[in-house]
């Protein structure tokens, strides 16, 4: 079973972080949610968050897949955060999973692991400064190796069953996806 770090910043996007926490779970993986102090998350549109660990605690454990939800301010409030880069870093390096939604893909790019490589997130997100050698894509999902980006609130399904096709493949991405009712494209 998949280990996945999800971290939750004040004034993340909730359909994002719930979207992914509950897809991730229903597919059977381990998903922490980690808060960056103690407190209860209040979200982007003021829905109140409570996560499994505190992201100290959180970092105890080794993990398969970091997934950044976006919104703003959390989007900001992560990428200020030092623990964030070094676990990017960590995980990029061991070839995991790295993966971003939305405003996220900015921490990403603010980390230097999206250069030379295909991303996406919210249309102006990423600061130009940071843009210098992404090759930019405006697919609702873009893969590029262990890194996964993508657009935002509305493509956080899609984000999610492609994380859960990524980890335990085809089929167990159908299973969750048929109950889900999603019209055929």
């Amino acid at each position: 079973m998949a280990n996945i770090l999800v971290p939750l910043a004040q004034g993340c996007e909730e359909l994002e972080a719930v979207s992914i926490t509950d897809l991730l779970t229903r597919a059977g993986f381990n998903v922490v949610t980690a808060g960056l102090d103690d407190q209860v998350v209040t979200a982007s549109r003021g829905m109140m968050l409570v996560p499994k660990l505190t992201l100290d605690q959180a970092l105890q454990q080794d993990y398969d897949m970091l997934v950044l939800p976006g919104g703003l301010p959390g989007a900001d409030h992560l990428n200020a955060d030092p623990r964030i880069h070094d676990l990017i870093h960590k995980m990029n390096t061991a070839g995991k999973y790295v993966c971003a939604i939305c405003a996220a893909p900015k921490v990403l790019a603010r980390a230097g692991i999206l250069k030379n490589k295909q991303a996406t997130s919210f249309p102006g997100s990423i600061p130009a400064e940071d843009m210098a050698g992404i090759e930019y894509q405006e697919q609702a999902v873009v893969i590029d190796g262990n890194i996964v980006t993508s657009r935002g609130p509305g493509t956080a399904m899609d984000f999610a069953l492609c994380l859960i096709e990524l980890l335990a493949g085809k089929d167990n991405r159908n299973e969750v996806e048929a109950p889900l009712q999603r019209p055929a494209a």
